[in-house]
């Protein structure tokens, strides 16, 4: 049998607000397996990014274990979380979170530059995923000169230049109109087939649903029935 390639037990997380304790995650169980479409859906602080972010190692739970092909990450010191996502995980952000100084090319590139990638498997690679995401014949363009879909598009092509095993995209919908949407849902779907690459998505919109391999709905920090 295939094992998970991220797994979370029992995990919580809780934030103090005041007197008030706020539990954004709530003893989740998690298990994604190799070229998983997982979308998680929930409405605007359910905890979804909040569970994103403890399995990137952008943050720690308060109790629990996460797995990340089958070794403990949520105790590893700083530097080594930078270097896995770095080599094995992908971010995609609703706000695109690109640079806007920098070109399409420029902005996909970064991540090989910053990995000491030879340059000539840097343009090629690039220009790769760019073509990937139809983003070819704007490479040249700065984020200010893109539509939000390019923009989202360009993002998902610099999470994926680096060849991760896993790609973590929080609410990549979010900013869009929904026919944009559902053009960025179909782009995931076909990056897992394409590249073999596991996507953990989180959405508010249920009816993206229909793109996954494995649906969870999340409400106040856990996962429930709908």
């Amino acid at each position: 049998m295939t094992e998970p390639l991220i797994s979370a037990r029992r995990v919580e997380r809780h934030f103090r607000s005041g007197q008030q304790l706020i539990r954004a995650v709530h003893d989740v169980d998690l298990d994604v397996f190799p070229q998983d479409l997982m979308v998680i859906t929930g409405r605007s602080g359910s905890g979804k990014t909040t569970l994103l972010n403890l399995l990137a190692g952008f943050d720690r739970p308060d109790h629990g274990t996460i797995l990340f092909r089958g070794k403990e990450i949520s105790s590893l010191p700083d530097r080594a979380l930078v270097e896995l996502r770095r080599k094995e995980i992908g971010c995609v952000f609703q706000s695109f979170a690109l640079l806007p100084l920098m070109s399409a090319y420029e902005n996909v590139e970064l991540p090989l530059r910053i990995a000491n990638w030879n340059k000539g498997e840097q343009r090629r690679r690039t220009l790769e995923c760019l073509e990937m995401v139809g983003l070819a014949n704007r490479a040249k363009h700065r984020p200010y000169e893109l539509s939000g879909g390019e923009r989202q598009r360009a993002a998902v092509a610099r999470a994926l230049v680096h060849k991760p095993c896993l790609i973590l995209a929080d609410e990549p919908t979010g900013e869009l109109d929904a026919n944009t949407g559902i053009v960025i849902f179909t782009l995931l779907k076909e990056i897992v087939a394409k590249e073999g690459i596991t996507v953990i998505v989180t959405t508010h919109d249920v009816s993206m649903m229909r793109f996954a391999t494995v649906c969870h709905h999340m409400s106040d920090g856990m996962f429930v029935t709908i």
